[in-house]
């Protein structure tokens, strides 16, 4: 199931929107220029996290550079990894970085070694949804932005809106994301007239990433015909390769009305593997459903990805590049360099879930508690 993902805007042809969001026509960038002129070494700069962690930032002084670096030590290369946001830092590694523009000379390189010696299980990032505003608050905006705009994929119906949004069908009354006083994250499904439904998809693209740990969101979704809860990533090089190449990682996912037993599912998609192929449903004990609070989890290690619900010492699947055994063309993208965003989003109708019906009631609403981040 695809649900790639790029900024929608206003006036946006929809047919070029699904070219962007399918990675067609992608630049790969990056090229060595041709020129007398050396371009500016990139700027390595780190704040802080938790517990010793650091989210690290790579900027460079020559316009249109393009950065690129590699953490294993190894030199990088106009073909080594295409920086496109801040990363998390948990680990012992070195990263090496230069810049590339047309017009000039590759930059020379940019070495830092970081040795963290962080514990395993140790939780280096977090955002908690605390507010304590007295009033519902904006997601931490140098965190979350939005995807905006009439979904172009999997048919579904809803248009998604952003933090004070007054484009219709879109209203300052009622935002569809936001932190309450409750402390919860709230990402409310609204249906503003007949036929027509509105709600949100917030991501750290471009502001946020990471590779390898693992990632936990604590959250109670809701269970109706045509609602469609999600918790995801997607590699940053989505902005350069596209999907399916960059890699899609759901740890969460569900739709339509509980079932006994309930259940929800993870699941990977890359290269050869963009439907049902790789999914798995993790049935909840009895009496449980998943508008209850649950922690759904993901523990992202090279050359494995685990989900589990509640209790990370009892994953209900582990995928690895053997998986893809028998599926044609199939390519793991998970160990290529990238670090990878986190999405959460509630659509209405698609493919998957169908669309809503008179027994599906609106608003409905996904909360997270928070998302948590640990080392491996």
């Amino acid at each position: 199931m695809m649900k790639s993902i790029v900024r929608l805007e206003l006036g946006c042809a929809l047919a070029a929107c699904i070219l962007i969001a399918t990675g067609c026509g992608g630049s790969s960038g990056g090229s060595a220029g041709t020129g007398t002129q050396v371009a500016s070494a990139p700027v390595i700069t780190t704040t802080a996290a938790l517990n010793g962690a650091v989210v690290l930032k790579l900027t460079s002084a020559t316009s249109g550079a393009v950065i690129h670096y590699t953490v294993d030590g190894s030199t990088p290369t106009t073909s080594s990894q295409i920086y496109e946001a801040p990363f998390l830092v948990a680990s012992n590694l070195t990263v090496n970085a230069i810049a590339a523009a047309p017009g000039y000379l590759p930059s020379s390189v940019t070495s830092q070694t970081f040795s963290l010696n962080i514990p395993s299980g140790t939780l280096v990032w977090s955002n908690e949804f605390t507010n304590s505003t007295g009033a519902n608050a904006e997601p931490n905006p140098a965190v979350w932005s939005y995807v905006t705009g009439q979904s172009p994929w999997n048919q579904e119906l809803e248009f998604y809106c952003g933090w004070d949004w007054s484009v219709s069908p879109c209203t300052t009354s009622a935002p569809n994301s936001y932190v309450g006083t409750d402390g919860y994250l709230h990402i409310v499904a609204e249906q503003p007239s007949p036929g027509v439904y509105t709600s949100a998809r917030i991501t750290t693209q471009g502001l946020f990433s990471f590779q390898y740990g693992r990632i936990e969101f604590r959250a109670s979704v809701p269970e109706a015909q045509g609602i469609w809860p999600s918790a995801w990533l997607m590699g940053n090089n989505n902005a350069t390769v596209g999907w399916p190449a960059c890699g899609e990682m759901d740890v969460e996912e569900r739709v339509d009305a509980p079932t006994t037993p309930d259940w929800t599912h993870g699941a990977i998609h890359g290269p050869g593997f963009t439907g049902g192929n790789l999914s798995t449903k993790y049935y909840f004990p009895s009496g449980s459903t998943a508008a209850d609070w649950h922690t759904y989890g993901m523990i992202w290690r090279k050359g494995s990805i685990s989900y589990y619900v509640d209790n990370p010492a009892a994953p209900y699947v582990t995928y690895t590049p053997s998986s893809l055994s028998g599926l044609s063309g199939a390519v793991w993208p998970f160990d290529a360099g990238q670090a990878s965003y986190i999405l959460l989003n509630l659509a209405v109708g698609g493919s998957y879930p169908g669309p809503p019906n008179s027994s599906t009631p609106f608003p409905a609403e996904m909360l997270v508690d928070y998302v948590r981040i640990y080392t491996n």
